[in-house]
């Protein structure tokens, strides 16, 4: 219940933080007619389907996105509060996630990464590290570094040689918030997970879809998808890797 009511305000925050717009106020109102929403029309998940996916007032479609980011939001939380418990790192946790899901939804409408997230993400998770999480400051700062450093040098490489810019800062920033959460032995396997990740989507679009290699495809959902493998199985897959 707690996850899914997150979820409600995640959607919040995808809507609005693209368009620069207050996550705060005006309250929550219908996208086609700008009508007020009761509270009975925002209970998540179950005002959707009592409505039957349309706006009581215009009868607008509402989109399915919505309930649907409340559900895999309440799947997180309770994802992360059975790793990390329902306390105050479970909730250090689930902060970092639901920044992932968010950036995540964004990148793939609007092909950017709000500085809001990534540079306020990766301030939270460093002051998060001195006591709410499972590293320290220093695992922190060196993440910050890695996580950001590596990206710009890839960044910078690619478009010396290319011409062509192949990653853009706000994956850079992202990296490093990912870096500032999970510590520097965990920047490595992220950029090898969503790397993988991110190839095998890219040439299923060139099969399925015609695309040819230059095409555009949003970086940080993968390094979302490797953050959270990393976050939930990063200690199990490292001895695989043999890193240890």
């Amino acid at each position: 219940m707690f996850g899914a009511l997150l979820g409600s305000f995640l959607n919040v925050c995808i809507v609005r933080l693209p368009k620069e717009e207050s996550i705060i106020w005006p309250s929550s109102h219908c996208r086609h007619c700008n009508k007020t929403l009761p509270w009975y029309d925002l209970i998540p998940i179950l005002s959707y389907l009592y409505l039957l996916g349309r706006c009581q007032f215009c009868k607008e479609k509402i989109s399915v996105e919505y309930p649907l980011i409340e559900l895999i939001t309440a799947f997180l939380a309770l994802w992360v509060f059975h790793e990390f418990g329902f306390r105050t790192q479970g909730f250090a946790y689930l902060i970092f996630v639901s920044a992932l899901l968010v950036t995540t939804v964004i990148d793939i409408h609007y092909r950017i990464i709000p500085d809001s997230i990534s540079i306020g993400g990766t301030i939270l998770g460093f002051l998060l590290s001195f006591h709410f999480l499972q590293i320290s400051y220093i695992d922190s700062s060196l993440g910050i570094l890695l996580g950001g450093g590596v990206l710009f040098i890839i960044a910078y490489l690619y478009l010396k040689f290319t011409g062509r810019e192949g990653m853009g800062g706000g994956d850079i920033k992202l990296a490093a918030m990912i870096g500032a959460f999970l510590g520097y032995k965990f920047v490595f396997l992220v950029l090898f997970i969503s790397s993988i990740a991110g190839s095998l989507v890219g040439i299923g679009l060139i099969l399925i879809q015609r695309q040819d290699l230059k095409s555009a495809l949003p970086f940080g959902p993968f390094l979302a998808v490797g953050a959270l493998s990393s976050l939930f199985y990063g200690e199990p897959l490292l001895y695989w890797l043999g890193y240890f």
